[in-house]
């Protein structure tokens, strides 16, 4: 397993000219989807390290599952990578938030990531998803997700660290505040230890390159960067 360093100092940002451009969209879905728009892109670290690190190629077909309100499609047609997004979110006010937003930018659909259609995509994202759905329907939906990438095509997994301690504790704590002013209510969360985490993506073939993101935040969070090998 590689460790990657975070950078020292404060998390990566993104350009303001960059985040005016990716969250101005959201005006007419409304204030909430607007300023929630401006305040995870501008505040959240993936959301920049995917930018300036590149992780997407231009031209992707991207996978995003539980996609929200569209926040990465709309940061990728911002940066105008020529991305095809295909979103797919559970909740049916996000998923309208987002097909308000993005118009033809993206295609978002509302449904159940267990059951929905993946289609074929060259990177899939899932950010701070999976743990709401428990250990099977994880690994089935891991599985359903390997024979929608291509070969060589990536996996960018965000998870939390369940043997990180008190950060993955207020991860949690702040996942189930978030959620209920939401109006959810979180019964369980599935987390798993990084280790854990590794071995499972292994298992379907991937290589797997982890990443620090907690940076610049008092959480646990890493980027799982898992690639499958080339044809």
């Amino acid at each position: 397993m590689t460790d990657t360093a975070p950078p020292a100092g404060r998390a990566p940002r993104l350009d303001r000219r960059l985040l005016d451009a990716a969250t101005a969209r959201y005006r007419p879905a409304g204030r909430f989807a607007y300023h929630f728009a401006r305040g995870k892109l501008g505040g959240d670290p993936a959301f920049a390290a995917i930018v300036h690190e590149g992780w997407i190629a231009p031209g992707s077909r991207v996978l995003d599952l539980g996609c929200g309100q569209g926040l990465l499609a709309s940061l990728l047609a911002a940066t105008g990578s020529g991305c095809q997004v295909h979103g797919i979110e559970l909740m049916p006010r996000d998923a309208q938030r987002a097909t308000t937003a993005l118009g033809d930018a993206a295609r978002v659909v509302c449904g159940d990531i267990r059951s929905a259609e993946f289609g074929k995509a060259d990177t899939a994202v899932i950010l701070d998803v999976l743990h709401y759905i428990d250990y099977d329907e994880q690994d089935r939906v891991l599985q359903r997700l390997r024979t929608a990438l291509q070969p060589g095509g990536q996996l960018l997994l965000r998870v939390g660290d369940a043997d990180a301690g008190l950060p993955f504790k207020l991860s949690n704590w702040v996942d189930h505040v978030v959620t209920f002013v939401r109006g959810h209510r979180l019964a369980r969360l599935y987390c798993r230890p990084l280790r854990q985490w590794h071995l499972t993506l292994e298992a379907l073939g991937f290589q797997v390159e982890v990443i620090p993101l907690s940076h610049g935040t008092p959480f646990a969070n890493v980027m799982l960067k898992a690639r499958l090998p080339a044809a």
